[in-house]
């Protein structure tokens, strides 16, 4: 094996042939990366946003293949508490020669060539390393939940606004453009009218090894188990809906259903608003598989089965109608709901990378301030999230949300 002097404590350089061969090496160093890599390099105007990542979880192969599609991102680093293990990912997943391998999360960290990080963690470990990540300068895109609970989002959020980095969570589908032809739908007075309820459903049928061994119902790892998971998109397609609004209290459903750990694996809850909306979710983890969003307004309604993951990847549908009525002899409806098409170039998590590392890259070459709008989504649905645990524990008992 060559080794060559690294700029960085405790580092060995391979060349791709000797890191193809991971399953070999023996993990005594901290990390392991390209020769080919120049840490120095000066950041030119148009330098793509580099991103590292922080564990190798599942959803962490999708992301990494979203960055590298993104046209303003660059895929630079993966990190493991086990370098073998990074390596392997690494490999697996295709990434860039150049990409440098590490054997401990501090050490990419450390790296000061790595401007984001994503952090695909088990949620009970956001905290901690989503605030030494933010320390070290490294703008922030952290799988939902963001936190187990408001409390600890405010520590995550206070040392963001702190360090001036940005921070977004990695709910996808509201990247996606047809989200934004379906909000213009929602916002047209004449079509839609005014919102009155919305209706969310996300399920899918978790296996017995799910049940048994995935982090999701471990309350070491992840505590809020089906409505952290599966309950996070369905509480942000309601915000969504309602424009952030939040609700004024929050009941959860009767009949819960908890593993003998005490987490949830099926739950559900209505949402209350002053002004007369209503709305319903329920997420699970021992139902088929099952995305369905309503929204009714006054004149019209919006409708889908695919809101969190369309059915394929370039192409996503839904369903309006307006001012509808009975015909003549109430055997139909005039006018017939429409499907809308979206066509799209890019998945939505791309969209969603290109967003974050547009916004990115505006504060490191043009000084601005972190964007506001997507911490501040994340913190309503943490709070209705936090509200729904809360009713389940008093006994379904409607609980205020305090903003």
């Amino acid at each position: 094996m060559s080794v060559i002097l690294s700029p960085y404590p405790k580092t060995v350089f391979l060349s791709l042939t000797e890191r193809n061969q991971v399953d070999n090496f023996d993990p005594v160093n901290t990390a392991i990366i390209s020769s080919i890599f120049s840490p120095h390099n000066e950041i030119m105007a148009d330098t793509p946003i580099r991103f590292g990542i922080i564990g190798c979880a599942e959803i962490a192969r999708k992301v990494s293949r979203a960055i590298q599609l993104a046209p303003n991102a660059s895929l630079s680093a993966v990190a493991s508490r086990s370098i073998v293990k990074a390596a392997n990912f690494a490999k697996a997943n295709g990434f860039p020669p150049e990409a440098k391998i590490y054997g401990s999360y501090e050490s990419l960290l450390d790296d000061p060539d790595i401007d984001a990080v994503y952090l695909p963690l088990p949620t009970s470990l956001h905290l901690k390393w989503a605030v030494l990540t933010v320390q070290k300068k490294k703008h922030l895109l952290t799988e939902k939940p963001v936190a187990l609970n408001v409390d600890e989002f405010d520590e995550i959020l206070k040392a963001c606004e702190e360090n001036g980095v940005q921070i977004m969570d990695g709910t996808m589908w509201v990247h996606h453009p047809r989200t934004q032809k379906m909000k213009e739908f929602l916002n047209d007075k004449e079509r839609f009218g005014l919102l009155k309820t919305v209706s969310s459903c996300f399920t899918f049928l978790a296996d017995p090894n799910f049940l048994k061994n995935d982090i999701r119902v471990m309350p070491d790892l992840d505590a809020l188990g089906a409505l952290g998971d599966a309950g996070w998109y369905g509480v942000r397609s309601i915000l969504w809906a309602a424009d952030y609004e939040l609700p004024k209290t929050v009941t959860a459903l009767r009949s819960p259903v908890l593993n003998e750990a005490g987490v949830i694996l099926d739950c559900g809850a209505s949402l209350q608003w002053e002004d007369g909306k209503t709305a319903t979710f329920h997420c699970s983890f021992l139902s088929n598989l099952t995305m369905n969003l309503s929204a009714i307004g006054t004149c019209g309604t919006l409708h889908l089965t695919d809101f969190v993951i369309p059915y394929q990847e370039h192409e996503a549908a839904y369903i309006t109608s307006a001012k509808p009525r009975f015909n003549e002899l109430v055997t139909g409806w005039v006018p017939l709901p429409s499907e809308h098409i979206v066509t799209v170039d890019l998945p939505q998590e791309v969209c969603m990378v290109r967003e974050f590392a547009a916004l990115v890259g505006n504060i490191k070459k043009n000084g601005a301030q972190p964007d506001k709008k997507w911490p501040t989504i994340s913190r309503k649905t943490q709070l209705v999230l936090d509200a729904v645990k809360a009713s389940i524990e008093k006994g379904f008992e409607a609980v205020e949300i305090v903003s």
